[in-house]
């Protein structure tokens, strides 16, 4: 059998990502991921932590910043976000290491809790990757974008330039997890920031910043929010940009057939 490995045009396209990446857009997108983890993971303790496909290192500097656990490690695809992340020098960091993107150079059981975060939807074999977290670690928070709507297929060119190969709903989300043996123990549908989305309108689009354009951001998020809190889970989860679960083993694998 043919080891599964990243392809080679994945590998190519993140290995100089993070070289010329905007620090300041990564650490605003950080901010709100660090917030979903502490969110989804209250009442809950970790003493050893993996990131998984870790970036540039912004959310386990965030995290480190607010005593999250003692200890931290790091596994990325890319030459250009593993340097990044040692040049950090992130408090309680232990190690950093390249990885294929699907082996984890770790022992069964060696983590309390792995972190994925905005990872799978650019992965080629989802699964091959979920059954080697849960064979690394006893917990994990996974979040990623809603993508999915309605005619997603006629923009497949908006998604492939952010490297998004895989789209998701909350409950496709679900149903991966629970039929590759996970439990879902805390989960969370939040909308985009109206912060993000004026910061990515002004510097990313390059668009004037106006007053108007800043209330329609403001009045969007504002009535997504409300009608989130009234009608709840079932609409907060339509209106969501981002879906974050913390996962364990489940006792039982599921049966097929």
């Amino acid at each position: 059998m043919q080891e599964v490995s990243s392809s080679d045009n994945l590998k190519t396209a993140y290995d100089s990502f993070y070289e010329n990446n905007d620090e300041t857009w990564r650490m605003l997108g950080a901010k709100y991921k660090v917030e979903h983890i502490l969110k989804v993971s209250k009442g809950f303790t970790f003493n050893k932590v993996l990131e998984v496909g870790a970036g540039d290192g912004s959310i386990l500097k965030l995290l480190a910043g607010k005593d999250f656990a003692p200890e931290y490690h790091a596994v990325e695809l890319s030459a250009s976000g593993a340097e990044r992340i040692r040049e950090r020098n992130i408090p309680g960091l232990k190690s950093v290491q390249e990885f294929d993107g699907y082996h984890l150079p770790f022992d069964d059981d060696s983590f309390d809790l792995i972190i994925l975060s905005h990872v799978l939807e650019h992965v080629e074999h989802e699964r091959m990757l979920l059954r080697e977290i849960k064979r690394v670690a006893k917990m994990c928070i996974i979040e990623v974008p809603r993508d999915y709507r309605t005619g997603v297929d006629t923009r497949i060119k908006h998604f492939l330039a952010y490297g998004h190969i895989n789209v998701y709903t909350p409950t496709s989300l679900r149903y991966l997890l629970y039929t590759e043996g996970f439990e879902v123990v805390n989960d969370l549908a939040d909308t985009i920031a109206p912060e993000v989305t004026k910061f990515y309108t002004y510097i990313t689009l390059k668009k004037s910043k106006t007053l108007w354009r800043n209330l329609k951001i403001d009045l969007e998020h504002n009535v997504k929010k409300l009608a989130s809190a009234v009608f709840g889970k079932k609409v907060e989860e339509k209106f969501a940009n981002y879906y974050t679960v913390l996962c364990k083993k489940a006792d039982k694998q599921p049966e097929l057939f």
